[in-house]
């Protein structure tokens, strides 16, 4: 809790389970992802989907996105394992 009367920073590390896929964690990158400075986000688009596209889209700014990153994806799972890529191609060791 404390060394020497400094509050220690709060580092979390959840554990997902091997046999859960991405989509279970994805909340848990998200809030991560803010603790380390990134804005994140992740939606559906309604329309894409009507038009057979890909509708899953991550979305980040700041850290080493200053301009911000995308990822797009036909499902929650495609589409955070390439934002996953990129977050790690950045240097974000994203732990999940």
């Amino acid at each position: 809790m404390t060394k020497a009367g400094r509050r220690l920073p709060k580092v979390r590390h959840p554990e997902v389970g091997l046999d859960n896929g991405v989509e279970e964690a994805t909340l848990l990158i998200l809030e991560w992802l803010g603790e380390q400075g990134v804005g994140a986000m992740i939606r559906v688009d309604a329309e894409r989907m009507r038009e057979a596209r890909p509708t899953w889209t991550f979305a980040a700014h700041g850290g080493p996105f200053p301009d911000g990153m995308r990822a797009d994806g036909t499902s929650v799972a495609e589409c955070m394992g390439r934002a996953l890529l990129r977050l790690r191609e950045a240097g974000l060791d994203v732990p999940f």
